[in-house]
């Protein structure tokens, strides 16, 4: 009896993993002469049309890491569809972690552009509305888009642990490369000035990658001082409601709730510390995210 009843409990296990396996569907799309993936995921019962949560990852990260997966599959769990896109960085059908062997000629703001791809296409698909979610640098990218392009399809936009600009861009290169950064800057917006931002440095530090190479244009896009890659300047211009989700054990985006706070007034912009989490959400920190964004959403009417 009990093996009978340890068989059939394995066997509606099975079909419960197999019936949530089909509502993941992997779409691409052209862009630019190149292609983008991304992660559909459906809720039970739901349709593109009942709306869905358009996800943005971090710095040359992808669709797959954990803390994607993880609130995509929460999101479904109550009730939300979601999509988790892979910002191509100039490379077509990206899969997984950015190469650093690979030259980057990708841009900071390229983001922002293929975000507002996706989303057209969703409504292409027959969405009625879409809210935006970004993580890490993916968070300031998607308060980008929303801040420049006021999409009427786009109804709410959560920001988790969004990049803010660095107060002392210079000393976070030193710390990582133990060399300034000044220098190199200085070079890259210089060719950019004279019209040669194809220029390729070789053996350049660049984000999280050591001694790779990197167009003039590309590491003036992440590094010069610019309101347009600044989380805290772009809230006030998002015309849509805005949740701010902070980590509290954060060890990359550190003093995010000091910032908001003045910009938060509970209702248009929401700030939200989630005080055992660190930067990627993990393990239960990842639920209460998507609690915090679900009592959000229904909030706001989404």
């Amino acid at each position: 009896m009990q093996g009978h009843l340890f068989a059939r409990s394995a066997l509606v296990l099975l079909l419960t993993a197999i019936a949530l396996g089909a509502q993941a569907k992997e779409v691409t799309l052209e862009h630019k002469g190149g292609a983008l993936n991304a992660n559909l995921e459906l809720a039970a019962n739901k349709k593109i049309s009942d709306g869905v949560v358009l996800i943005t990852h971090g710095t040359l990260a992808h669709r797959g890491m954990q803390v994607i997966g993880d609130l995509q599959n929460h999101l479904r769990e109550r009730g939300y569809n979601s999509l988790a896109i892979t910002l191509g960085l100039g490379i077509s059908n990206r899969q997984g972690m950015y190469d650093c062997k690979a030259t980057h000629r990708h841009r900071h703001g390229d983001a922002a552009d293929e975000i507002g791809t996706w989303t057209g296409w969703l409504k292409g698909q027959g969405a009625t509305r879409v809210a935006l979610l970004g993580h890490s640098r993916g968070g300031a990218q998607t308060a980008l888009y929303a801040a420049e392009q006021d999409n009427a399809l786009v109804k709410a936009v959560v920001l988790l642990a969004p990049a803010m600009a660095d107060d002392n861009p210079d000393a976070g290169y030193q710390k990582r490369y133990k060399k300034p950064l000044a220098p190199v800057l200085a070079k890259a917006q210089k060719l950019v000035k004279d019209g040669k931002g194809d220029t390729v440095l070789e053996h350049t530090d660049f984000l999280y990658c050591p001694d790779t190479s990197v167009t003039a244009e590309a590491f003036a896009s992440y590094y010069s001082p610019d309101p347009r890659l600044d989380t805290i300047a772009l809230i006030p211009k998002i015309s849509k409601p805005v949740l701010v989700v902070e980590a509290g054990r954060d060890e990359i985006v550190i003093g995010l709730g000091k910032k908001v706070a003045p910009l938060a007034d509970g209702k248009r912009v929401q700030l939200k510390n989630i005080d055992d989490a660190d930067h990627f959400f993990r393990d239960l920190s990842a639920e209460e995210a998507a609690d915090a964004i679900g009592a959000f959403l229904k909030g706001v009417g989404y």
